[in-house]
């Protein structure tokens, strides 16, 4: 089989996927987004102020961008990669002579897409509510694909070890979640007791958020270089540990 019809086909069957049923998919965020912009940036930062020169509101925007970015690229390979293992049609990809890094590259590539749509719908809505002229279009983006990768990356590692449904929603709930709260969205790290500052310095999430901060309106409490050579070294590292998993039948040959 040629690879790139197969990539091609499961980067256009994921796709669809999201599509077909975007009340589900684009909708939720786009809500969520307003009511954060409502409550955070309205009620909450007219009392705040600014934030290392920035308002509150241009100060949230980044990353509450980037948090949408990271758990819809998340959910779209979990959910779609284990949907397949749960309905057995993941047999037909294990028969055909399709290469274990298509098949990763094809699901990671629909996760992509998809959290970086999302990241754009967020973006549009911000600007109701935010005026800011992007800083550094470049490291914006680089950021949002990164992320978006990474987290699709442990996306397609949860659904391959993941036994039940139950299993895929542990993640996002009790890990994810937390991290990104945590991330420094609503906050400066230099606004925290140094205790906590050296514990935020643990959670990967505080680093893409700064960095995609420092994109869009030239505010970082991170160093950008930094940030990049821990994000590309933990993408290396999922996708080797990712091929491995595909390679050993770990999870999809019971």
């Amino acid at each position: 089989m040629n690879v790139s019809i197969a990539f091609k086909t499961i980067v256009t069957k994921e796709i669809y996927r999201f599509i077909r049923i975007w009340p589900q998919t684009l909708l939720p965020p786009a809500i969520t987004t307003t009511l954060y912009f409502l409550i955070f940036g309205k009620l909450i930062g007219d009392r705040i102020g600014t934030i290392n020169g920035a308002s509150y509101m241009d100060y949230i925007v980044p990353g509450i961008i980037l948090m949408s970015v990271i758990s819809h690229s998340y959910a779209n390979v979990v959910s779609s990669f284990y949907s397949t293992k749960f309905q057995r049609n993941i047999e037909e990809l294990l028969v055909a002579p399709v290469p274990n890094w298509v098949i990763l590259s094809g699901y990671i590539s629909g996760g992509i897409i998809r959290g970086l749509l999302v990241g754009m719908v967020v973006a549009l809505i911000s600007l109701l509510f935010a005026d800011f002229a992007v800083h550094n279009l470049a490291i914006a983006l680089t950021t949002a694909v990164l992320t978006a990768t990474l987290f699709s990356l442990a996306g397609f590692i949860n659904a391959i070890l993941a036994e039940s449904f139950d299993d895929i929603s542990i993640i996002p709930n009790f890990v994810l979640t937390p991290l990104s709260y945590l991330g420094g969205v609503f906050y400066s790290v230099d606004m925290l007791p140094p205790i906590w500052q050296t514990i935020s310095m643990g959670n990967p999430i505080l680093y893409m958020v700064n960095a995609f901060r420092y994109g869009l309106i030239g505010v970082s409490d991170i160093d950008i270089q930094l940030t990049f050579m821990i994000t590309a070294g933990f993408i290396v590292t999922l996708t080797l540990f990712s091929l491995y998993l595909l390679h050993k039948g770990i999870g999809i040959k019971n």
